[in-house]
C-alpha cells in the first residue's frame, strides 16, 4: 500500500498494490500491519455502504463528542468525489478540505481522521460508496456542515442546480455558523 500525504496532516489517499493476469486482479484493500506500519493506528469496527445516483451529493457529515469516527472511504462502482473538511477547533487548516476523486478504476482510498466533515458527490451515472468506522454511529451526535457553504466553495463536479440533496443536508449551518465541537 502506498500511503499519500495530502495537503491537511492526518488524511491520506491510499493506493494499493494491485496485481492483474489474464483473470482480472487482485488488491488488499485494508490491512491494519500495514496501516500499523504507516502509523496510523485504527481500530476499524463498522463497514458501511451506500448506492447513489449521478448528481448526488451526500455530506457534509460527522459524528461528533464520544462517537466522532475516523473513516476509511472507497468507491466499489462508479466513481465519487469525495470530501474532506477540517473542522478541528486550533488545527492550521481549519475550515480548508480535501477533494479527491475516488472510482472502482483507480481503487484510491480516502483516510479521513476524526475531526472532519465528510462528503461526496456521484460522477458516474451510480456509484456504490464504501466506508469502514472507527467508532459506531449515533444518531445523538450527528452533524453537518453546508455542502454548498461559499466560504468553502468546494467544486463538486455536478450542475448543483440539479443536484440530488437531503433535505437535511440542506438545513445544515454554515461554517461560519458552526462552533467547533473537536
Amino acid at each position: 500500500m502506498n500511503f499519500i500525504n495530502t495537503a491537511i496532516e492526518g488524511v491520506f489517499i491510499i493506493e494499493p498494490r494491485i496485481f492483474t493476469d489474464e483473470r482480472g486482479y487482485f488488491f488488499e484493500s485494508y490491512s491494519k500491519a500495514a496501516f500499523d506500519a504507516a502509523g496510523l493506528h485504527y481500530d476499524f469496527v463498522q463497514d458501511n455502504q451506500s448506492k447513489s445516483v449521478y448528481g448526488t451529493v451526500r455530506g457534509l457529515h460527522f459524528q461528533k463528542g464520544e462517537h466522532a469516527q475516523a473513516k476509511l472511504v472507497r468507491a466499489l462502482e462508479g466513481a465519487v468525489l469525495d470530501v474532506a473538511v477540517d473542522l478541528r477547533r486550533g488545527s492550521p487548516t481549519y475550515g480548508q478540505y480535501v477533494a479527491v476523486e475516488l472510482s472502482a478504476e483507480n481503487n484510491r482510498q480516502l483516510l479521513i481522521p476524526r475531526g472532519f466533515a465528510h462528503g461526496f458527490s456521484v460522477l458516474s451515472q451510480t456509484a456504490i460508496f464504501a466506508y469502514k468506522c472507527d467508532n459506531l454511529y449515533c444518531k445523538a451526535s450527528e452533524g453537518g456542515i453546508r455542502f454548498d457553504d461559499p466560504t468553502l466553495a468546494i467544486d463538486w463536479r455536478v450542475d448543483m442546480a440539479k443536484a440530488l440533496t437531503s433535505e437535511k443536508d440542506k438545513r445544515h449551518p454554515f461554517l461560519a455558523e458552526f462552533e467547533s465541537c473537536f
